[in-house]
């Protein structure tokens, strides 16, 4: 058995409350859940807690409080299989949190607040050098260390992976020029191009400016990833899905995507993993406990995509 690609997730550590309701408040008043659940997530977290089910050994660098929300948030990603130890605990500071509703399409309102002290920039890496690891995937909600650690990367050759989300337009400056791979949102992409586009042409747009891989999520819409030995924009599409729970669904996909970059899958394939796994996350409530494993990812994708239809 081949040994376990390893990744280093940087960013997003968040206790997430996710509460199921029929459909989102327009006005104010109390409203009744069907469901709910506490979590530790994020970005970063959640894509880490993915790819591990997918068979990578992960270590996760976030920065939390030294509150006891703190404390839950690293006994419940310990529990999941993660590496912790290289979590930052900041004196003083409160540990993140998130309110999420999730209605009955699956999509979702989601309210985080973050202590800027537990956010402040950190002065280094936690580690020496990162050759121990095939990738390194950061978010935007960290942009300190997001910065350290795609230069690390990027300086020894590992794969640096941005996950653009939503952010202030003068983050996503700071952060894209440092990755050798981009996956952006449809809103972040619009952000850094400055117009609103369709993802084919904000990935053409952004592919220009960055010497980069550059991929734009659409969701349920699929994948437009730049094919630079062409030089045109292709499209991955995403399985079918009936959708109960989209939260997530994007950080499983990042994470399932860095695990196939790590383990040099052809990029279109990477992809197809990638969105295999998002679309199987989308059918489970709970945020990324709806994170797939492998052998469920591998059937989907040989269900969506035949072999004869690959390669």
């Amino acid at each position: 058995m081949a040994k376990p690609v390893r990744l280093l997730n940087v960013g997003a550590f968040t206790l997430d409350t996710i509460l199921r309701v029929e459909t989102l408040p327009t006005h104010q008043g109390k409203f009744i859940a069907s469901d709910g659940v506490q979590i530790a997530s994020g970005m970063a977290t959640s894509a880490a807690c993915a790819a591990h089910r997918l068979g990578a050994e992960v270590s996760l660098w976030a920065s939390a409080g030294d509150d006891l929300v703190g404390d839950q948030l690293v006994a419940d990603i310990e529990a999941e299989g993660v590496d912790c130890s290289l979590i930052r605990r900041v004196a003083g500071a409160r540990s993140a949190l998130a309110a999420i509703l999730i209605d009955a399409h699956g999509e979702r309102v989601i309210v985080p607040f973050y202590d800027k002290k537990a956010q402040a920039d950190p002065e280094a890496l936690p580690l020496a050098d990162l050759s121990g690891f095939d990738a390194v995937l950061v978010d935007v909600r960290w942009p300190g260390a997001a910065a350290l650690a795609l230069n690390a990367a990027r300086s020894i050759g590992r794969p640096a992976i941005l996950d653009a989300d939503t952010a202030p337009v003068e983050v996503l400056e700071r952060l894209l020029p440092l990755a050798s791979h981009i996956i952006a949102s449809e809103p972040a992409a619009r952000i850094v191009c400055g117009h609103a586009l369709d993802p084919e042409s904000a990935c053409a747009d952004l592919a220009s400016r960055i010497d980069a891989f550059v991929a734009v999520t659409g969701g349920a819409a699929g994948t437009w990833w730049h094919d630079r030995t062409t030089g045109r924009v292709r499209h991955v599409e995403a399985p079918k899905v009936k959708a109960v729970d989209t939260l997530a669904a994007g950080d499983v996909f990042h994470g399932a995507f860095a695990v196939g970059l790590a383990e040099a899958m052809p990029m279109e394939e990477a992809l197809r993993f990638a969105s295999a796994a998002a679309a199987l996350k989308c059918l489970r409530f709970g945020g990324r406990l709806g994170a797939p494993d492998r052998a469920e990812t591998l059937a989907m994708m040989a269900t969506h995509w035949p072999p004869s239809e690959q390669g």
